[in-house]
């Protein structure tokens, strides 16, 4: 398999691949699981040539110990990715190589979709994450890059920055687990008991698509937060149901809108995320 290093690695490989030119990336922070999979075998179905960049990009966390305690898997990711195909190259590039000048986050205008739910939260974040992915657009090139579904706000951020490159974003439906949960390396923190109780995040989500065409907002909005209030060792950070194509809070239902529900919770001290589509 293909591991490259650095830039000067990268456009050796490249060149040879040139003539092939569909290229497909798929952007991971390592400590790879279904879901980053799926991501890879679409890429890979999809491109005459694949390439997975692995980065813990330090820009994004606003908490240091959160980016110390990131797991980091590096040869099993590679083992998981060689299980696909040994062809696919696997790009694993330095903080020096990303950020030359030092690893600080670029300030981008995002049309407002960098505002709720986790822009409130994690504040900067965003930044972070587009600094980061037009960083690798620049590296690796890619004719199109794929991204899944649970972070469906950097979803629609990354979009925003591929549109004026000209280069296409390719999304992939959440991979749960068994009870439901969404597949995340931070689910690895959980004990059995955590993810018994994580299940509820999806169970809540599926509660409210399926009461959306009966309920007000408000109603919908309620429902959730008295449910996920009342699970043992879980924290709520917030529900929300926004428009999907800005991700502005809405109070009402208006025709011809597509209605997405974001929550963020803290079971045993790990943050999770998910998201589901309304309507």
């Amino acid at each position: 398999m293909p591991k490259v290093f650095t830039t000067e690695e990268l456009r050796l490989f490249q060149r040879k691949k040139y003539n092939n030119r569909s290229w497909g990336l798929v952007p991971t922070m390592g400590s790879l699981h279904q879901g980053h999979l799926k991501l890879i075998q679409k890429a890979h179905a999809e491109n005459a040539v694949t390439f997975i960049s692995i980065f813990v990009n330090p820009t994004q966390f606003d908490s240091k110990n959160d980016l110390e305690n990131y797991p980091s898997t590096i040869d099993a990711d590679i083992e998981k990715i060689h299980a696909i195909d040994p062809n696919i190259c696997v790009f694993i590039p330095s903080v020096e190589t990303i950020y030359p000048d030092g690893a600080k986050a670029k300030k981008y205008a995002l049309q407002g979709l960098d505002k709720p739910m986790e822009g409130i939260y994690r504040p900067g974040h965003f930044d972070g994450v587009a600094t980061v992915v037009e960083r690798l657009f620049t590296l690796v090139q890619p004719d199109v890059a794929y991204f899944g579904q649970k972070d469906f706000q950097q979803l629609q951020i990354v979009s925003l920055l591929a549109k004026p490159l000209g280069i296409k974003i390719r999304s992939v439906p959440t991979i749960r687990e068994a009870n439901g949960l969404a597949m995340s390396s931070r689910n690895s923190r959980l004990s059995d008991e955590g993810r018994e109780n994580a299940k509820h995040i999806y169970e809540t989500l599926q509660i409210v698509k399926s009461n959306f065409s009966s309920h007000t907002i408000d109603a919908l909005k309620k429902m959730a937060i008295q449910k996920l209030s009342e699970t043992p060792q879980m924290e709520l950070q917030y529900f929300e149901i926004v428009a999907e194509h800005n991700l502005n809070f809405v109070q009402s239902k208006g025709k011809g809108v597509s209605y997405r529900a974001f929550v963020a919770v803290v079971v045993e001290g790990t943050r999770l995320i998910d998201n589901i589509s309304l309507n």
